[in-house]
């Protein structure tokens, strides 16, 4: 291979060393150091017996990490160094490296879990947390305990946070130290306030900023840039801004040949806008420099509503190490980070596992035919979580996949086979034999992949593929037909797609209901403005995503059907119920969550009625007249100051003691009615003491009876005139005398002038003020000096 004195040279024995001593070994070394590429050609030399197969997170990496095999050994891909990904292959006999995706390699264990001819396998980058990822560890730690004592593992990071991975391998760590280049560091945060990224989106503000700092960086450094986006369409926007610069970009949806253009150069300095893919496992040639937007992309499910979205998050900190160490590779670099050194401080540690956020029906499935259903007892990383964990295993239930334990059916494991999601695979295995098994695939091989499809029209989508004949595509259909019988079907293309995304995704199918569309899961849903399948009476939707805030899911791909199909697709989701309301009874023919029929049901149970009236009384609440109001008032006085028999009279006592035979619209129930259910509740023989424990009025010493307001039950209010209360020294008592009235004494006008339960207190410090303040203001009123002595009056003082 030749010398290099790249780091992790320096540690090649210790790896053969530990492997070989204890069958397993974690190595942690900074990016660039060799790790991906030296090791499996070293532990290939020296190799015991069996293949080595190296795992990595990206088909991307994949392919580069071979060909750099085959190069440093002086061949070409297919020889002794080879690669598996899905839709592309390039081994040979002689074949003993063979670098495949994580997910090939989780179908390659549920297949033959010995993994029979394999000696050593390598799980590169297993810091990124890939569910697949984590599904390898599991999967092969528990093989190499059961089946394969000499299998040996070896798990790589370029992050230092090993110990989790030691443990589950109980095995040793080995360090190479040492970065290849140094590489300087440049912050460079926003002149200006921008605002944080909200779902996809991300404030154009911040992108002129990430684009002036390329510039910058264009100006300042030497050799090519290497500037880290969050998504395709951020790489398009920075791309348009940099117009006058020679930019090539490198993402995941790139076909493979325009990957390889990227990752190889062109000879010419340049400019490389790239997502993720690039941070690890890679290396482009001639970069230097690394421009850092600080951005992540990473899925959120919203689990109620069986919907994936994209969220954009800042970057954890062990990425944005990653991300710095491309510029140092293969000289001294730089790199321009659009964030300040104080935000630094702030980024997370580590990004979060993918099994923390990501939807979990694939993973399920994978566990179930592992024969670890739900995870318990293998070695994973980390557990899911519970609630993602019960979704996924419902909906494989509903698929037919898992039985009653969560152990997978023979269906399951053919499902598991086809290499997709269980939805896909459920639509590909039972769409084949209604529109054939040729135009399934086409389909389903798009939903895999929605990156495909131009606009949200779904067939539409199809017709293009077809007559432009996408390599990318075509692959993946030939490999998901294989084995699958043909027959012609005579089906429209929009009614195929429509049927196939239909028994992917029922929950999806959707009725047109006024501006927008009813999805059968009860979610709202809309098209984008000027969409080919606005006005379509019914839409399978292939894929749609909520993003925070936004009370409708956003359509992003649909199939225009009709009723018919929609109903064949969904058919697990028919039902009929009888529904009893307030406003009658009916019988509902339902697609899930959309009403198909309503027809009048005649003699619906009383019962029944009477339920469905006292529900929607409890929520419309009962309705009251000002004396039921007053009644109630009274009442609910007794019962807080004397306690039984008088009863609660809240709103819902109420309403389950409201006589509703013979009832049968709520509109009946009135305030009269209301009011006749106070007083049925009145206990007796107490209540014939009602208007001594809690009276409507009470005489003042003027002689007038003044109302009690019960407005509040633990401070009743009597509101008199001070001149009616001359002479007073005694506070009426109420409720068998517990209780002191609240009284308002009153200025002429009827204000209140003073709130006491203390009259020989107000006589003695509080009128002498009133009476100072409001004599001139109410002068044919009479305010004499000693109010104790005064007679009470109704009446003014006699005009002069």
């Amino acid at each position: 291979m030749g010398v290099r004195n790249l780091p992790v040279e320096r540690v090649l024995g210790d790896v053969v060393a530990a492997l070989g001593d204890h069958g397993g070994a974690v190595l942690v070394a900074p990016p660039g150091t060799g790790k991906t590429t030296l090791v499996p050609l070293a532990l290939d030399d020296g190799a015991a017996g069996g293949t080595v197969v190296v795992a990595e997170p990206r088909r991307i990496a994949a392919r580069a990490a071979a060909r750099r095999m085959a190069q440093l050994r002086g061949e070409r891909v297919g020889g002794s160094v080879g690669y598996s990904v899905r839709g592309d292959r390039a081994v040979g006999p002689g074949t003993r490296v063979e670098v495949v995706t994580t997910g090939l390699l989780v179908q390659r264990l549920l297949a033959d879990p010995a993994l029979d001819g394999v000696g050593t396998v390598v799980i590169d980058e297993c810091h990124e947390r890939h569910l697949d990822t984590d599904l390898t560890l599991g999967f092969l730690v528990e093989s190499r305990q059961t089946l394969r004592p000499d299998l040996r593992l070896l798990a790589t990071s370029a992050t230092a946070d090993a110990d989790r991975f030691a443990r589950l391998l109980d095995a040793p760590v080995v360090v190479a130290e040492g970065a290849l280049h140094d590489v300087a560091v440049r912050w460079c945060p926003p002149p200006r306030p921008v605002r944080p990224p909200h779902g996809l989106h991300v404030d154009p503000a911040f992108l002129d900023h990430v684009a002036a700092v390329v510039r910058r960086a264009w100006r300042e450094a030497e050799g090519d840039l290497l500037v880290f986006l969050p998504g395709a369409g951020e790489i398009a926007s920075v791309r348009r801004r940099l117009d006058d610069l020679p930019v090539d970009v490198l993402h995941g949806r790139l076909p493979a040949k325009e990957q390889d253009t990227a990752l190889h150069g062109g000879g010419r300095r340049r400019v490389v806008l790239a997502t993720a893919v690039a941070e690890s496992s890679l290396t482009v040639p001639g970069v230097r420099v690394v421009v850092d937007a600080g951005l992540a992309r990473v899925p959120r499910t919203d689990h109620a509503r069986g919907l994936g979205s994209l969220a954009t998050v800042r970057a954890a900190k062990a990425a944005t190490v990653q991300r710095a160490g491309r510029a140092g590779r293969e000289a001294p670099g730089v790199v321009y980070r659009c964030w300040s050194e104080a935000d630094d401080a702030r980024l997370p540690a580590q990004p979060e596992p993918e099994v923390a956020v990501a939807e979990l029906t694939g993973f399920a499935l994978a566990l179930a035919c592992w024969g670890h259903p739900g995870g318990a007892g293998l070695a994973l990383p980390d557990p899911p979580p519970d609630a993602a964990m019960r979704v996924a295993q419902a909906t494989l239930r509903a698929l037919g996949a898992v039985d009653g334990d969560g152990r997978a059916t023979p269906r399951g494991h053919r499902m598991s086979r086809v290499g997709a999601h269980p939805r896909l695979a459920r639509a590909l295995l039972d769409g084949a034999p209604k529109v054939g098994a040729r135009r399934a695939a086409e389909v389903v091989a798009i939903l895999a992949d929605d990156s495909l499809a131009r606009g949200d029209d779904l067939a539409a989508a199809w017709r293009h593929l077809r007559d432009t004949g996408d390599a990318r595509w075509r692959a993946e259909t030939e490999r998901l037909r294989r084995d699958l019988p043909d027959a012609p079907v005579r089906l429209p293309d929009d009614l195929v797609a429509g049927l196939v995304t239909g028994l992917a995704y029922p929950e999806r199918l959707a009725r047109l209901r006024g501006g927008g569309y009813l999805m059968a899961g009860g979610t709202e849903a809309a098209l984008a403005p000027g969409s080919p399948l606005t006005g379509h009476p019914w839409l399978a939707v292939a894929a749609a995503d909520r993003q925070p805030g936004s009370a409708a899911a956003r359509v992003r791909l649909a199939a225009a059907i009709d009723e018919d199909t929609a109903l064949e697709a969904g058919a697990a989701l028919l039902s009929t119920v009888d529904e009893i309301t307030a406003q009658g009874a009916q019988r509902l023919d339902q697609l899930g969550a959309i009403t198909l029929r309503r027809r009048e049901l005649p003699d619906p149970p009383r019962e029944l009625v009477e339920r469905a009236l006292r529900d929607a009384l409890a929520r419309q609440g009962p309705r009251w007249s000002a004396e039921a109001t007053r009644l109630r008032q009274r009442m609910a006085f007794c019962h807080l100051v004397l306690g039984p028999p008088w009863p609660d009279v809240s709103d819902a006592s109420v309403v389950a003691h409201t006589d509703l035979s013979g009832v049968t619209k709520l509109s009946t129930v009135d305030a009269e009615r209301t009011l006749r259910t106070l007083r049925a509740m009145l206990p007796w023989p107490a209540a014939q003491r009602l208007d001594e424990l809690a009276p409507e009025r009470l005489r003042v010493p003027s002689g007038s009876l003044a109302r009690v307001d019960y407005d509040d039950p633990e401070a009743p209010v009597l509101a008199v005139k001070v001149q009616e209360a001359f002479g007073w020294l005694e506070t009426p008592r109420i409720g068998d005398g517990r209780v002191a009235v609240l009284l308002h004494l009153l200025s002429p006008a009827g204000r209140p002038v003073a709130v006491t339960r203390d009259l020989a207190s107000f006589w003695r410090t509080g009128y002498p003020q009133v009476r100072a303040e409001l004599r001139g203001r109410y002068p044919r009123h009479p305010w004499p000096d000693d109010p104790l002595a005064a007679a009470p009056t109704r009446r003014t003082n006699p005009r002069r």
